[in-house]
């Protein structure tokens, strides 16, 4: 059956879903008209706006393009390269495969998005090389599909953003810990539901044996080396940038900080302490300076796409808050609940916006003023109604195509390859999501 569920999404998808850059500029069409429809504001005041908006999330992302770079640049270390063979090795046949990306990406994902991200895609291409008659767009789409578990892990941005001080939301809440986020028990059934979910629903999907699609084996070649040798001649200045004890001194002076600064204001998991840490450990595991600059290079190309289409989001999202269209689809959800629905609901409320606004981050500044004060007022959990914001946005992230640009990119595939697979995911990872905001 559910493969049959995935051979029609996948069919569908191919003919109606356009290029992620088009899918944004027809967001932004589409948020025009209901921004217009349903709010009292002029064309006029909304195009300035979008406008006034188009830049505003330029530090945010940059947070988001060091995350990804950061964590592409650590996963293309030797190291972790040669952990990613081993892993592939395991693997012996098509459906072992496919299991196997899908567990190593959740988990992944649930330490580092932009790192999980990268190492999904970049063991899907190992797994593909070593095990024949594997399907390589599933290969794909299961490591995309780990990124289900991203904001219940370390590097998830809204519970980050939420216990990070000057947030949009402290005056009026105050901060809420990871304690009441991340390390909880809904959230940890609900995670670890998903790491268990995956594999076997990748498994589930696998296309009958004359429906595979093979890899174009052009695209399995490895990238130049990063790593540099000098010759015995070379001069000071190329010594420097070659030299490991740059590479150690700015790994100890990273570690040297966070120390320092948990001792003197306690332990913050913010995204600027994810990011510092996978620099200091992709410089380490390059070697050199120049070493992990070149990997910075290469990890920046798969940041191309998301550069170009995040200004357009972020124009939405100014869209959508100051015209007041977010808060009017948020009150829909939240109106209609109770104390016990409400995480549920708020759940819902930020899958939709999702669509129009792909940003942890952008979710917390849109649907908090909106959502956060309705849970104070019903008295309901402010942390897991923080997290029901959270995994809307990663819920819906299977039917929106922004955050798998990365792993396409690293893959040479399209959007049209793999969304079949994920609008699949989604469908019946739902249901853990709902299961753990519903019964905890």
């Amino acid at each position: 059956m559910i493969q049959r569920i995935s051979r029609f999404f996948t069919q569908v998808v191919h003919r109606v879903l356009p290029d992620p850059l088009i899918f944004a500029i027809f967001l932004t069409i589409a948020t025009f008209v209901l921004a217009f429809s349903l709010t009292p504001k002029a064309p006029a005041e909304l195009v300035t706006m979008w406008g006034g908006g188009f830049w505003n999330l330029l530090a945010f992302s940059m947070q988001m393009a060091m995350i990804l770079v950061t964590g592409h640049a650590l996963a293309s270390s030797g190291p972790v390269k040669r952990l990613l063979i081993a892993l592939a090795s395991s693997a012996r046949t098509p459906a072992q495969g496919v299991m196997l990306v899908a567990f190593c990406g959740a988990i992944a994902c649930a330490i580092n998005w932009g790192f999980g991200l990268v190492l999904g895609a970049m063991l899907a291409r190992e797994v593909a090389r070593r095990v024949k008659g594997t399907d390589y767009r599933l290969l794909v789409a299961s490591a995309y599909m780990g990124f289900l578990t991203w904001h219940g892990g370390l590097s998830g941005s809204v519970p980050l953003v939420a216990a990070t001080k000057g947030n949009p939301m402290e005056k009026t809440i105050g901060l809420i810990p990871v304690s009441h986020t991340i390390f909880t028990g809904y959230n940890a059934f609900i995670t670890f539901g998903l790491i268990l979910l995956l594999p076997i629903l990748a498994r589930l999907m696998m296309p009958k044996p004359e429906d595979v699609v093979a890899v174009d084996p052009a695209l399995l070649e490895d990238p130049p080396s990063v790593e540099r040798k000098l010759p015995p001649d070379a001069t000071l200045a190329e010594r420097l940038e070659e030299s490991r004890l740059l590479a150690l001194l700015v790994a100890l002076i990273c570690a040297v900080y966070l120390v320092v600064r948990t001792v003197q204001k306690g332990f913050t998991l913010d995204i600027d302490t994810v990011n510092l840490v996978f620099l200091a450990a992709g410089m380490v595991l390059h070697k050199t300076p120049m070493a992990y600059a070149r990997a910075v290079g290469a990890a920046a190309k798969g940041a191309s796409a998301i550069m170009i289409q995040f200004p357009f989001y972020a124009g939405i999202q100014a869209l959508m808050d100051h015209s007041g269209l977010a808060g009017i689809i948020t009150t829909w959800f939240v109106e209609i609940a109770n104390v016990h629905t409400f995480p549920l609901l708020a759940f819902l409320s930020s899958a939709v916006i999702n669509f129009a606004v792909p940003s942890g981050g952008g979710h917390w500044v849109v649907q908090g003023p909106f959502v956060m004060p309705a849970a104070q007022a019903l008295h309901a959990d402010l942390g897991k109604s923080a997290m029901a914001i959270a995994y809307g946005e990663a819920w819906t992230n299977m039917a929106q195509p922004f955050w798998a640009l990365p792993a396409l990119a690293i893959a040479g595939l399209g959007v049209r390859d793999i969304m079949g697979y994920c609008v699949t995911a989604l469908l019946f990872s739902g249901v853990v999501f709902v299961a753990g905001l519903y019964l905890f």
